[in-house]
């Protein structure tokens, strides 16, 4: 069955069956590697989009959820506040394996979208449910706090 939704700007259709996880047609179907299969069960992050501008785990966000949604991936973030995120993420050297990261980035987006000036407790609440292997959390969440900066600046 054909859903029409949005990826990154480019109106889409895609032909997969109800119940196909959206993560599998970001990467299968439209070829958007950015966005990782991590668990499945949607508890590692690692698999974080935004539809219509908030975050969800795609591995457990179905086809037939997004029709004529806004979908935005790593690959299509572009805003103002990804710009800062991206720019704390390498100035902090964050990344270590860097699986995760399109996750952690697409989770911190939502975030400073939502609170641009987050406390430690507020980055730590929202970032809670995205994991990293290499255990980057000091990392990430100083990045936080400085693309906040970056944003006030």
């Amino acid at each position: 069955m054909a859903t029409s939704l949005t990826i990154n700007g480019d109106a889409r259709s895609v032909d997969a069956p109800d119940g196909t996880p959206l993560l599998w047609v970001i990467r299968d179907e439209l070829k958007l590697t950015g966005t990782k299969f991590g668990c499945g069960v949607a508890s590692c992050g690692s698999c974080t989009v935004h539809v219509d501008g908030f975050p969800v785990r795609s591995c457990q966000t179905y086809i037939e959820d997004v029709a004529g949604a806004e979908v935005t991936t790593i690959e299509g973030a572009d805003t103002d506040v990804a710009s800062a995120v991206k720019q704390a993420w390498n100035e902090l050297s964050v990344v270590q394996c860097g699986y995760c990261q399109s996750g952690q980035i697409m989770s911190a987006i939502g975030l400073l979208t939502e609170n641009p000036k987050p406390t430690v407790d507020e980055i730590e609440g929202y970032m809670w449910g995205n994991a990293c292997r290499c255990a980057t959390y000091q990392r990430i969440r100083a990045a936080v706090q400085r693309a906040s900066e970056i944003l006030e600046a």
